[in-house]
């Protein structure tokens, strides 16, 4: 099956490797552009108009998310990321599918048949009974998206990257456009970690039950938790369990420790 892609991602090396693999797995695939970042690509998708965009979510000038959003339904986008946390942006910007790299063969063969059964139901037009099942599928998504929480954080360390599962996360604080993520091993060892995520697109995808936001830059896993202690009218201190320091609460969040 014939059709027109656009590849995006700042990494050169990543960006020509995907594009290889493709030509491999879809040898009639046009590959008719290569964008290093959000904003090129968004260039090079009004000039050439294809049917399909592979986008990196973490890029210069305009991440893809952003990109996605200007390309809306106009093509079949996947994203292809090191990244997991932003699935849910990514779904809600109209994603037909969400690669964590290092992308298989396997996982990738996937997603490509995925994008010819779209592009061949497109060409031969829904029929009723497709048009219901792909408005059930919707359905389900959406509420998988909306339900669905963060379960582990990715975090580099040199060559090495560590997951640190959620609920052995202490608090998180804002770094500048880095989060610093304070948790503890299965030992009970206090540890930190920085991971290349803001914290105010960290907070939107933990779970509400366990996660509150206690000032602008800080959020507290409320089972870690010893006790809240009243510095004034306005403010308070969070006490950790296991951790030495205290976080401030702002009179915003103060609420969330309110006896009722």
């Amino acid at each position: 099956m014939n059709a027109r892609a656009l590849v995006a991602d700042d990494e050169p090396l990543l960006r020509e490797h995907l594009v290889q693999r493709l030509r491999t797995l879809w040898p009639e695939l046009d590959i008719v552009g290569q964008a290093r970042n959000g904003r090129e690509a968004v260039e090079l998708f009004d000039r050439s108009q294809p049917d399909i965009c592979f986008l990196d979510v973490q890029m210069p000038a305009m991440t893809g998310i952003e990109a996605a959003r200007h390309i809306g339904g106009a093509a079949r986008l996947v994203f292809v990321t090191a990244f997991d946390q932003y699935a849910v942006d990514a779904f809600e910007a109209g994603a037909l599918d969400y690669l964590i790299k290092p992308v298989t063969d396997a996982r990738l063969g996937q997603c490509v048949a995925r994008l010819q059964q779209q592009l061949r139901m497109l060409q031969q037009g829904p029929s009723a009974d497709t048009l219901l099942d792909l408005a059930r599928r919707l359905q389900r998504l959406e509420g998988f998206a909306k339900s669905e929480h963060l379960k582990w954080l990715r975090a580099s360390l040199g060559s090495a990257t560590y997951l640190i599962p959620v609920h052995d996360i202490d608090y998180l604080k804002a770094d500048q456009k880095y989060t610093r993520v304070a948790y503890h091993d299965a030992d009970g060892k206090p540890l930190e970690a920085l991971i290349r995520s803001p914290l105010k697109d960290l907070i939107t995808q933990l779970d509400p039950d366990r996660f509150s936001q206690i000032h602008r830059g800080a959020a507290v896993n409320l089972h870690a938790v010893k006790r809240v202690v009243r510095i004034d009218r306005d403010s308070a201190e969070v006490e950790l369990k296991g951790r030495p320091e205290r976080l401030p609460v702002s009179k915003t969040f103060l609420a969330v420790f309110r006896e009722t």
